[in-house]
This record gives C-alpha cells, sequence and structure tokens, in this order.
C-alpha cells in the first residue's frame, strides 16, 4: 500500500441523490472525472464547513437544494500512482431535495434507476462501495488508482457512524425549503 503519510491532503465533498428507486447522478462535463457518470461534489473551500460544501457543491452543479436532506454515510481516501496528492472524500446521501434539477457548465444531471447503474461510465471503484451506500450501510475506504481508470488496490469495511463523522454542524438549515417526496 501506499505510505498515505508521504501525500498532500485535500478535501472533497461527494453528495449522491436519491428519490425512490433511482439515484440522481451527473454526466461530468469538463475537468476532474470529465465523461464519467458521478455523483456531486468537489472541493471544500478555506473557512468552509465540510456540509456546507457539499451542499453548496450539489447547488452549483445541479441546481438543487439538499441542506436539510443530507447525511454523511462514508469516508474514502484516493490516491494515484506517481501523483503527490491524496484526495479525502467525505460522502454525502440526500434522500430529498428542493428545486429542480438543471445542467451546469460541469454537470448535466440524469436519473438513473438502483437497479441498473451504469456502472461502466463511472468510476471503477463505485461499484465496490456504492452497493454498501444503497444497503444504508457507513463505510471508509481507500482506493489507490493507476490513471483513472484502474484500482491497483483498496480497502473497504462498513464502520459505525460515528467513525465518519465530523464534530461540525450538518448544514443550517433555510426557512423556505420543503422536501421533495
Amino acid at each position: 500500500m501506499v505510505d498515505l503519510s508521504q501525500l498532500v491532503r485535500k478535501l472533497y465533498t461527494l453528495t449522491i441523490i436519491k428519490h425512490g428507486e433511482k439515484l440522481l447522478l451527473g454526466f461530468k462535463k469538463r475537468g476532474f472525472g470529465q465523461n464519467k457518470i458521478n455523483g456531486f461534489g468537489g472541493k471544500v473551500e478555506s473557512g468552509e464547513s465540510i456540509a456546507n460544501a457539499a451542499v453548496r457543491e450539489v447547488d452549483e452543479e445541479s441546481g438543487l437544494d439538499v441542506s436539510r436532506t443530507i447525511r454523511k454515510v462514508g469516508l474514502l481516501e484516493f490516491s494515484f500512482e506517481g501523483e503527490n496528492t491524496l484526495m479525502e472524500v467525505h460522502v454525502f446521501l440526500a434522500d430529498g431535495f428542493a428545486g429542480q434539477p438543471r445542467e451546469s457548465e460541469e454537470m448535466r444531471p440524469e436519473w438513473h434507476p438502483i437497479s441498473s447503474l451504469p456502472y461502466d461510465r463511472m468510476w471503477a471503484d463505485d461499484r465496490l462501495w456504492y452497493p454498501l451506500l444503497l444497503a444504508g450501510a457507513c463505510f471508509r475506504g481507500h482506493f489507490h488508482f493507476k490513471g483513472h481508470d484502474t484500482v491497483l488496490e483498496h480497502t473497504l469495511r462498513e464502520v459505525p457512524v460515528q467513525e465518519i463523522s465530523a464534530p461540525e454542524p450538518l448544514c443550517l438549515p433555510t426557512d423556505n425549503l420543503t422536501q421533495q417526496s
């Protein structure tokens, strides 16, 4: 396994939106992960809480407000052969939202039935941890990639929620939101 202590750690979020038996994922139009289908997320800005970053990224990439419905479900780390960055990704699940999905410059939202997720168009690690997310489990893992398509090695385990929970408040709720059902 790669020596993680030698890598520069950067914080990211990833939010998966679930509605009934479907997931709202996005087709990545540009930047890191271009042409892949993924959840909504990105970098945590300086001075921003991780949960608020997750809410901001979903809003920027899909036009949806998930501030009342997200909960943290996972913590994943990603490293890449020959690169000095460790991506620490805080994974959230949103069971509801306010607004209507809209395409942004970066992502095109698409609904996918849970029974037939397009794993062949997603990151290689997704087929390993999505089943835990969909089963309602909390999880923690590390994936070491060669390029962006091959997982060289990984660890993944189900964990109690306390192991992934941050000591920060989840979000500052707003009064004008309604949960989508």
